[in-house]
């Protein structure tokens, strides 16, 4: 009997429309971004037997509106698009592909650091304008500089490898790490605030929560360092907006590097476009080939697994703690 899957989104990679080709799978996909009534519509004409979500929210009123739908896989690991406690309440987990865009987003969370650092956007911006800038431009140097890591996940452990060369001092601040790994130029930092006031570059590798919304704000900009630079490859609503284009207009701070916004796209005439230390990409941390290929199978692998009864990883089933034994 042929299952359906829709996608949240456009096809998946190559290699995952394949996996679910071989098992007969009828793959779905939308739009992305379809208003809300639109997608609950589709999914209500479909009943899809699982969903894999790419782009968009996932609301209670689309999780009812199938009354095949046994599993829910995201795209990658950010969740809070999902209605978890409503998918719970059907006994239906909710699947995240723990590690698998880890490699491509901690690089770009690097690339960001390094482009704010040394202004690289804005330079490029000003060559296209015809300016030559070798005169004023004046940049940072990360060597031997002190991350923060909020958070030591798959992505904030693969960032703590790849500063390793710029000889860089690592403070992790992660309340729920069990271990830390053993490195001389590692250390664990309980406060909050102190992470704040001692570190060069803040990045941010939590997932978000209703305890952690605006985790970065007006007052935690006060206390980072004049010279310090934000770094958010997680989500957007970590950092309240409006503080932080106060910090970057009066240079309370060097700069930022964003890849995720809240809204998501920000508008056009969002204030944060008129900010030069500010560099900007469009939610692609995980955008890489290689990502797509292993996150794509991983989360239709979740699928079969969840179709055939086999238990899932506890560590990749974010409402687990929601449903009834």
């Amino acid at each position: 009997m042929s299952r359906t899957l829709l996608l949240t989104g456009p096809e998946l990679a190559a290699d995952a429309m394949t996996l679910a080709a071989a098992h007969g799978i009828r793959v779905l996909p939308t739009t992305p971004y379809l208003p809300a009534a639109e997608l609950e519509a589709i999914i209500r004409a479909e009943q899809p037997d699982a969903i894999i979500v790419r782009q968009g929210e996932l609301t209670r009123p689309m999780i009812e509106a199938s009354a095949k739908l046994r599993v829910i896989a995201k795209h990658g690991v950010g969740y809070n698009s999902i209605d978890i406690q409503a998918a719970a309440d059907r006994g239906i987990p909710v699947s995240i592909a723990v590690g698998a865009n880890a490699q491509s987003v901690a690089e770009h969370a690097l690339a960001l650091m390094l482009s704010v650092a040394r202004q690289t956007a804005l330079l490029d911006a000003r060559m296209r304008d015809g300016h030559w800038d070798k005169s004023s431009a004046n940049g940072i140097e990360l060597y031997g500089k002190t991350l923060g890591l909020v958070g030591l996940g798959s992505i904030g452990s693969i960032l703590m490898d790849l500063v390793g060369p710029l000889r860089m001092k690592v403070k992790v601040f992660d309340p729920y790490l069990k271990a830390l790994p053993q490195r001389s130029n590692v250390e664990r930092e309980e406060d909050f605030d102190r992470l704040l006031s001692e570190s060069d570059i803040i990045s941010l590798h939590c997932p978000l929560t209703e305890a952690n919304r605006n985790l970065i704000g007006a007052a935690q900009f006060a206390r980072m360092r004049p010279g310090s630079i934000l770094i958010n490859t997680a989500r957007g609503e970590l950092v309240d907006t409006d503080a932080l284009v106060q910090a970057l207009g009066e240079r309370r701070i060097a700069g930022a590097g964003l890849d995720t916004f809240n809204p998501e796209p920000p508008p056009a005439d969002s204030p944060l476009w008129g900010l030069p230390t500010l560099v900007a990409t469009p939610h692609v941390g995980a955008n890489t080939a290689e990502a797509r290929d292993r996150v794509g199978v991983v989360a239709v692998g979740q699928v079969l697994d969840a179709w055939g009864g086999k238990p899932l990883d506890p560590r990749c089933v974010v409402n687990r703690h929601l449903m009834n034994d």
